[in-house]
Formats: structure tokens, sequence, C-alpha cells
């Protein structure tokens, strides 16, 4: 296997992004956020953020009922469905279905930020890899895919994961300490057995497709070891793929614009301290001066 290519400016060159088309939002993708519980309810707002900066048309938000009032609120520019929660706070067993059929509607899926894990995520899991949308899957529904390996596999369109280390471990069976010592490696085999796109997230974040590219991102700084940081990234890719950008190209500029984000962030506030709210607004001038937006 060859050594991973250092993600940078010259490598992206080699991915660009779709051009701007006309300014309509349906040119530029519906994305269907799922996200959210009662004692995390702000991470479908920071997936929301995040892929409405990254340039998406049209936004949709499901979460649970008690977050959803709330929500539509703070991201005015969203349609906003709350669904019925169980006692733990989770989306109750009923919503899979309508959740699932809402799911077939949109160009992209974003799913999993600030969702509890329990039987309902396990089916809902299950409901969307077979959806037939380009999907990009983070934290509680992470886990709930070794037991749907095939269905993964066989999933029509392209599913991208977003694991740090504690849920790559999930993925593949193994401790933790083992994803931490080879990342890359945790990330080849996890592309191999699921047949997705991979992000390893971590100090320095790995992205392994399918075909066996593999690139390394240094960071964007340790401000980005905060709440939240991880629900921008995810809005920040499905945002991109709403735009119709190729898989790994909305991989790879997700990456980047988070990072970056941070990167100036970091300078302008300082090393620590900026919130993960504050990522997003970065991510228009990052595009900009990549020439992508």
């Amino acid at each position: 296997m060859s050594e991973p290519v250092e993600l940078d400016p010259d490598t992206l060159k080699r991915y660009p992004l779709p051009p701007i088309a006309g300014g309509d939002k349906d040119e530029r993708g519906s994305i269907l956020i799922i996200a959210g519980s009662r004692e995390v309810s702000g991470a479908a707002l920071l997936t929301a953020m995040g892929a409405m900066r990254s340039g998406a048309g049209r936004l949709q938000i499901v979460t649970v009922a008690s977050a959803a009032p709330g929500l539509s609120i703070s991201m005015p520019e969203a349609m906003v469905t709350g669904m019925a929660e169980g006692r733990d706070g989770g989306f109750a067993p009923s919503t899979v279905k309508p959740i699932a059929e809402r799911a077939a509607q949109a160009d992209v899926v974003v799913a999993g930020p600030g969702m509890r894990g329990n039987k309902s995520t396990e089916a809902l899991a299950e409901a969307l890899v077979g959806g037939g949308q380009p999907l990009v899957l983070d934290a509680a529904l992470l886990h709930a895919l070794p037991a749907r390996r095939g269905e993964v596999q066989r999933a029509e369109c392209p599913t991208i994961l977003l694991p740090h280390s504690g849920e790559m471990a999930s993925l593949l069976g193994c401790d933790e300490a083992e994803v931490d010592a080879d990342p890359v490696a945790a990330g080849r085999r996890c592309t191999e057995r699921y047949d997705c796109l991979t992000l390893v997230k971590g100090v320095q974040s790995h992205i392994v497709a399918p075909d066996g590219r593999a690139f390394r991102y240094p960071g964007g700084g340790p401000g980005l070891g905060v709440s939240g940081s991880g629900d921008t990234l995810a809005g920040i890719v499905g945002g991109l793929l709403a735009r119709r950008a190729d898989p790994l190209a909305a991989l790879l500029w997700g990456v980047w614009c988070h990072g970056e984000a941070g990167r100036r962030l970091g300078e302008r506030i300082g090393t620590l301290g900026f919130l993960a709210r504050e990522i997003p607004g970065e991510v228009p001038g990052i595009l900009r001066d990549g020439g992508m937006l």
C-alpha cells in the first residue's frame, strides 16, 4: 500500500468541486439532517450550520420533538420536523418509517450527530443504508453498522463514515488503542469491510477511499478538539455532497475547510477557546479563497 498523500491546496486542485451554476436553491441540492436528542439538541443546529455554510440549497432537519421548537427559531432557514421521542430522549421506534420516507426525498442525508443510541437508531441505520441516497454517518449511527455490514456494502449510493478512534474501534471490533497506534491501517480495514469512504478523525486526520487512495491532513490546531466540532464537519461534508460534489472531493474539501477554519480561528481568537458554532462561518471564505465558492 502506498503512503497517504498530504492533503494540501495542491492536492485539492486535483479534486475540484462542481462549478456554481445559477442562483436557484434546487440546483445546489437538498439535504436532510437527522440529528439530536433531548440532552444534545444543539448537535442538529451545528450540523445544519455546516451544511448551509458549505453551500447546500435546501435544508430539512428531523429531530426529537422536544428539540424542534428551539431549533426552528435558531435555524429559520430550515424546515424542522419534530418526531416522537422515547423515555431516553432519543427517537422512538415509531419514527423509523417516517424518517426513512423523508430521507428518500432528499438528495443527501446526514445522520447521527447528537443522537441517542438505542433500538430505534439500529433500525434507522438499516433503513438509511438501503435508501439509495448519498449518506454521511456519524456518532451513534456508526455503532449500529457492524450488524449491517452486508447492507452497507450493497448500498447503491456512496456512504461516508466519520468515526473518531472509539467509533472506529466499534466498527472494526477491536481496541481503541489499536486504532490510535495505526489510524491509516484502521481506515483501510474499515473501508474494505464496509466499502465506504472513511475518515479517521484525530489530531491528524486520515481519509481512505475504497480504491485504496489515502490522504493525511495534519490538523487545524488543538482548538478544534471541542464539543460540537465533529457535528459541524458532518454538515460541511453533507453540504458539499448536496452541491453534487464527487464523494471523495466532498470529504477532502470538508476536512480541509474544517481544519482551515480551526487554523484561522486560532490565529484570530486564540489557540483555544473558540466555539464549534464559530467554525461554519469561516467556510465560505475558505471556499472562496480556494476558488470553489
